[in-house]
């Protein structure tokens, strides 16, 4: 399979850190101090973030280009990376470029503005320069942070003291300021909410100064094939805005490469580099139709950006309205196989071409209590599911069956038409956000941790096998990290990450990336639990015990004993992070945890379609 890197765009100007997100996907961010970022999802197939730098502005450049001028402009955007050599099919990554003529270089078939036309027009003066100062954590040792870098995107003004962006933009933000075109005064924005599966950040400026003789933007409707398409924003190249245009080439259900999730997204020829993340894409009536959040790069294609549209915007923003936060958007939470089969639909007792296999349920979804393996969905609230599970779409369009799952709110009920050993009826199903067993993000920004006598626990995440390389992770649990499934809410698993070497762990300084089954005999649940489960231990004995059996076996009273002079001599302010010093509460009460399922059984927990006909809902 193709490895696909996707590629967002935003500028990083100091440090050098490395932190990865995957989903069953496997997608990484590498910032440097000439910020790359790089994404890979699980099909191995994924789309990359539009980020933040400054790109090439043609400003009031009225005199036409010879055809050798413009051979000139060839995009020469990086390099391509590792991945990229070996595969020949990539999502280009890149950062701040370096500002030599060669890396200015644009494709003779990218067109870029003359700005003389547009550049009095209202709505460019919505568009403002983003700063963000980020420091992500430290997810190998996970008490500490990163240094600081820094990075440049766009946004825009949409009303009511507020901007949008990209969530990317300001990911581990800790300080962010915006500047309007034109002025030398930079604004301190406060981040309002961030969702991160659909890489759209609320902004908001109080300073009545910023918003003197302002005219938000007003989302528009969502355009259709070749209907033209103007992206404005702050790319690398320059200070100043600049200006691309191209059309509309496909609209379709597409990977977000930030969130590892699969939303409505506009694909467009124009020109999206480094530093677009966050700005506004607007149609011939000056109308914002999306934003600008990433770029496909590959050897074989070319032009190929993506933007995402206002029914995605707008459904961040109804559900921040709505709960006065974030809360995502929701999930069936089951695996699908398309019956394009005759055989198989005769089989399954289905007579029309249409319909969906449900072949497994995520034990902490609602459709768990409701369907059941081997039910063929055939309808979505009275809308027809194809046998390829795609839905009708405005006219003669079709597009995946999981876009009528996007529009739907956490909490709402939908109404499934389902056949069932050959009868049809209805179901209703409650739709939630989906409970990752790893996470790609880390909700807080820091990670939680424990340290028992200088072991060092802390939940798996996307990010932390990014951190540690795939190869120090082990090929067992980065399948198991792979392809489980959370078999109920809270789940985690725990890794013993390393030991920090002291007398009293002697012959376990060498364990590292181990995961944690059970503590004395119970099995462990998550982070939280197992730090219940040793300040309530009263035993002679801590007795950990790891994946095949594997044992480590403390003293209990020697280890509490140990830890002060542990923590002083690696400068660790304390032994656990803030967020287990509260009360632990037992969300499964006294049901017990069941064994994990085999891998063979498991599907990838963020698969979406692959080749073999399966799609997640």
């Amino acid at each position: 399979m193709a490895i696909a890197a996707a590629t967002c765009c935003f500028t990083a100007l100091t440090s050098t850190i490395k932190f990865r997100c995957y989903a069953s996907s496997q997608r990484h961010l590498a910032t440097t101090s000439h910020r790359s970022i790089t994404a890979i999802t699980a099909s191995e197939h994924s789309k990359r973030r539009g980020s933040s730098s400054s790109s090439t502005d043609k400003a009031n450049s009225k005199n036409k280009e010879t055809a050798s001028q413009k051979k000139k402009y060839r995009n020469g955007n990086g390099g391509s990376s590792e991945s990229e050599k070996a595969q020949s099919t990539a999502y280009r990554s890149f950062g701040l470029q370096r500002k030599d003529k060669k890396e200015f270089q644009f494709d003779s078939n990218e067109h870029q503005i003359e700005s003389g036309n547009l550049q009095d027009m209202a709505f460019l003066n919505a568009v403002v320069k983003v700063y963000c100062t980020h420091t992500a954590p430290d997810y190998s040792l996970p008490w500490q942070k990163q240094r600081q870098y820094t990075s440049t995107g766009s946004a825009f003004m949409i009303g009511d003291g507020k901007l949008l962006t990209n969530a990317h933009c300001v990911e581990h933000y800790t300080q962010v300021k915006v500047k309007r075109r034109g002025d030398d005064t930079k604004y301190v924005a406060k981040v309002l909410a961030r969702g991160v599966d659909c890489d759209i950040a609320l902004l908001s400026v109080k300073d009545k100064a910023f918003w003197e003789g302002a005219e938000p933007l007003q989302l528009g409707r969502l355009p259709r094939l070749q209907d033209a398409v103007t992206v404005v924003g702050y790319p690398l190249g320059g200070d100043t805005i600049s200006v691309t245009k191209g059309v509309v080439s496909r609209i379709e259900v597409t990977s977000y490469a930030h969130g590892s999730s699969d939303l409505l997204g506009i694909q467009i020829d124009a020109a999206i580099n480094p530093g677009n993340s966050g700005g506004p894409a607007f149609n011939e009536q000056g109308e914002c139709i999306g934003v600008a959040f990433q770029v496909y790069r590959s050897e074989e294609a070319e032009n190929i950006g993506y933007v995402i549209p206002t029914t995605v915007v707008s459904h961040f923003l109804d559900d921040y309205e709505r709960n006065g936060k974030y809360t995502g958007f929701p999930c069936l939470g089951v695996l699908l196989q398309k019956l394009e089969n005759p055989a198989l639909r005769t089989c399954l007792k289905v007579e029309s071409n249409e319909g969906v296999l449900v072949r497994r349920i995520e034990p902490t979804s609602d459709a768990n209590n409701v369907l059941k393996e081997g039910d063929v969905i055939v309808s979505f609230d009275d809308v027809n599911v194809g046998c390829e599970g795609t839905v009708p779409f405005r006219s003669n369009e079709r597009i995946a069956f999981r876009y009528l799952i996007s529009q739907k709110f956490a909490g709402d009920v939908a109404e499934l038409g389902i056949i069932r050993a050959g009868s049809l009826m209805k179901v209703k199903v409650v739709l939630n956000p989906r409970a990752h067993l790893v996470p790609y993000h880390i909700d807080g920004g820091q990670p939680s941790y424990l340290i028992i006598a200088g072991l060092v626990f802390t939940p798996l995440s996307e990010p932390l096998i990014d951190e540690e390389c795939e190869e120090t992770i082990g090929l067992k649990l980065l399948a198991k990290a792979r392809y489980s499934l959370a078999r109920f809410k809270g789940e985690q698993m725990v890794i013993l990450s390393q030991v920090l070497a002291n007398e009293v762990n002697i012959g376990y300084e060498d364990m590292s990336n181990q995961q944690a089954m059970k503590f004395n005999g119970v099995r462990i649940k998550n982070i939280h639990h197992l730090a219940y489960l040793v300040d309530s231990c009263q035993d002679k004995y801590l007795i950990f015990e790891f994946e095949d059996n594997y044992l480590a076996v403390l003293e209990r009273e020697p280890a509490t004993a140990a830890s002060s002079c542990i923590l002083r001599d690696y400068g660790i302010p304390s032994e656990r992070s803030p967020c287990l010093l509260e009360p632990y509460v037992d969300s499964q009460g006294n049901n017990q945890v069941t064994e994990l399922d085999s891998l063979g059984d498991s599907p990838a927990s963020n698969m979406e379609i692959v080749n073999d006909g399966i799609l997640w809902a």
